[in-house]
């Protein structure tokens, strides 16, 4: 699958870019692709290209506060989780997140 994600969380410091990592390893090992936007104190890094969202399976947002600009992912499937769960286990939240896209129609 390929998929675009935002982590983030209310200090904006550790568990953003905790959850940042958990996702790409498990991403990696599951052979998925992914690109994550950390939206953090310092503000948004590596942020994701109209292409990236355009050619994305779904949206997976690991956040416990608002995105910035959710407006760009209008039309896209987007999934939910929070940073922590994808902390204590980043391969079981990213197999709930692809379950939840395919119930939305994602296959």
């Amino acid at each position: 699958m390929n998929i675009v994600a935002i982590t983030s969380c209310a200090g904006g410091i550790a568990h953003t870019y905790m959850a940042a990592e958990a996702l790409k390893r498990a991403a990696k090992a599951a052979g998925d692709q992914i690109k994550v936007e950390v939206q953090g104190s310092l503000g948004v890094e590596n942020e994701l290209l109209s292409s990236d969202i355009q050619n994305a399976d779904f949206v997976l947002f690991a956040a416990d506060i608002a995105i910035r600009n959710a407006e760009r992912f209008q039309g896209k499937i987007i999934i939910e989780i929070s940073p922590h769960e994808v902390i204590a286990n980043g391969k079981v939240s990213l197999e709930k997140a692809k379950k939840a896209a395919a119930e939305k129609g994602v296959v």
